[in-house]
């Protein structure tokens, strides 16, 4: 069996405010502990902040796109089910992760991750009318998943 070939892939990192702001557990375990011991605090302290980034690099989600499958996160879907891509960034990407948003569709997006790449899904069986994905390369993903949908052998055109 013959392994597809990987075009695009991208892992959405928690944005750096976020560990930032997740080291507020330190002074706040420090607090809690210091009344019954220091060192116990310290340690407390450590390993919590520690497990809290461990958390943010183990769950950030992955897009992927072979020659076969659209993969973000944990769902997927064949490609030949998928309509042409949209980019969408700034005010247009705020909409369409608001007021623009079909609540049912599915989403795979990221507060600190402006673009957003919308991908019409045209499955009978599926009530979702398409993916919203956020991406920091959104022109990628998009050339990646359109790219991917041409038949073997098929020229881009000019």
């Amino acid at each position: 069996m013959e392994v597809p070939m990987t075009r695009y892939r991208e892992r959405l990192w928690p944005a750096p405010w976020l560990l930032i702001a997740s080291a507020l557990v330190i002074p706040a375990s420090m607090l809690v502990l210091a009344p019954i011991s220091i060192p116990a605090g310290i340690v407390t302290a450590i390993l919590l902040y520690g497990g809290c980034v461990a958390l943010f690099l183990v769950g950030a989600p992955i897009i992927e796109v072979d020659e076969r499958m659209l993969r973000a996160g944990r769902a997927r879907v064949s490609l030949d089910l998928l309509g042409e891509p949209r980019v969408f960034t700034g005010e247009d990407a705020t909409l369409e992760r608001g007021p623009r948003l079909d609540a049912r569709a599915w989403l795979l997006i990221r507060g600190a991750i402006d673009p957003v790449v919308t991908v019409p899904l045209h499955d009978p069986a599926d009530p979702t009318p398409y993916w919203v994905i956020s991406t920091r390369r959104p022109r990628e993903l998009a050339a990646a998943i359109e790219g991917s949908r041409r038949p073997a052998g098929a020229k881009e055109s000019p």
